[in-house]
């Protein structure tokens, strides 16, 4: 094929697969063009380079497909551009100086089928984390694990052999500790009060909901309506608050863009990095679905990727402290009423399906 046909099919691909998320549909088939906006944005800005070099625009056709893939390229890079290092943080930096309580959370989906434990071990000792996070765990992995979280009094296991077992370890005493089966009776989610030394409270939920994925869930509606149920609960709670776990979704997305703006929760991604968590068996298609939120309370000493663990995710490293004094400095906007009603629209569209199954 030569070149220039090359380069307008590929203008029409990108054109669809830029549009499709657009589409007022969950189907796992158009949901899952939420995720290489990164991708994207390369190969089209390497797409109208090329074509501006190679070729001369003579046609009016040329004008319009150069036009149209510029505007494509916008549009992704509009998408994934509060994730590139500019400093303009969504979850300021800490002052290191204040004498406020510090808090390490160590996050790691493990893959369920991995069966070298060796280097999540290490890693917990090395870390050494107040809070630790582990997902997709069953009872073997609870029992490999057991050693190196024995310095972990409080705790709440939830070991399952459907990949969505939980496992959550604290130096922190818990209260309150409760597991939820939100929208599907086999995923579980873990709310619980983290009890700091000096005595303040933090209101922890840990989610790991279903990708839209055929051979998971051909829809995202479990995903996007367990995402607005833990959204609901944190806007309404008056404890400060931090969500954690695997998403299954990137951070750009409609969905996660909508649990960040009803929760009124902080992603400390935006101003500092894309920190893809998956895949780790590739180089190309990465992107961020490992996720941590907290609320204007806090503010964020570091974060990082943790280490190779024999998973197709990378764990995540996160310390912050606790500020309220400064909230205000970034408290976000309230939600619009659309917005509620959106999310209010999802939770009912999957708590219909799940009668319906029932019915069936």
């Amino acid at each position: 094929m030569k070149l220039k046909p090359f380069l307008q099919a590929f203008g029409l691909v990108a054109i669809i697969f830029t549009l499709l998320p657009f589409i007022a549909a969950d189907y796992w088939w158009i949901r899952v063009f939420d995720f290489p906006h990164i991708q994207l944005t390369i190969l089209t800005l390497v797409a109208l380079m090329t074509y501006f070099i190679r070729f001369d625009l003579k046609r009016a056709e040329d004008y319009v497909f150069a036009a149209a893939l510029g505007a494509c390229f916008i549009f992704q890079l509009g998408k994934i551009y509060p994730y590139i290092p500019h400093g303009n943080y969504d979850l300021k930096e800490a002052n290191m100086e204040a004498d406020a309580v510090k808090m390490k959370f160590y996050i790691a989906n493990v893959y369920q089928d991995n069966e070298k434990p060796g280097k999540l071990i290490q890693e917990i000792k090395n870390r050494d984390a107040d809070v630790v996070l582990l997902m997709e765990t069953n009872t073997r992995w609870m029992n490999d694990v057991s050693q190196a979280v024995a310095n972990y009094p409080h705790r709440v296991e939830v070991p399952l052999d459907n990949t969505y077992g939980m496992l959550l370890y604290s130096k922190f005493p818990l209260k309150n500790e409760q597991v939820k089966y939100l929208v599907d009776d086999s995923i579980p989610s873990i709310h619980t009060i983290l009890q700091l030394p000096d005595g303040k409270e933090v209101q922890l939920f840990c989610i790991h909901p279903t990708p839209p994925m055929p051979q998971e869930n051909p829809s995202s509606t479990d995903r996007d309506a367990e995402m607005m149920l833990i959204a609901k609960s944190s806007k309404g709670n008056k404890l400060p608050v931090i969500v954690a776990g695997d998403f299954n979704d990137v951070a750009w997305s409609q969905s996660t863009t909508l649990f960040k703006d009803l929760s009124g929760l902080l992603d400390p991604r935006i101003g500092r990095g894309f920190y893809n968590t998956f895949s780790a068996n590739s180089y190309i298609m990465r992107w961020p679905l490992d996720h941590f939120f907290a609320s204007d309370e806090f503010r964020l000493i570091t974060m990082e990727l943790g280490k190779d663990i024999d998973s197709d995710h990378f764990p995540a490293y996160f310390e912050v402290q606790l500020e309220p004094e400064k909230a205000a400095e970034q408290t976000p906007e309230e939600p619009t009423q659309e917005q509620k009603q959106d999310a209010e629209e999802q939770i009912k569209e999957a708590r219909e399906d799940k009668e319906k199954e029932k019915k069936e």
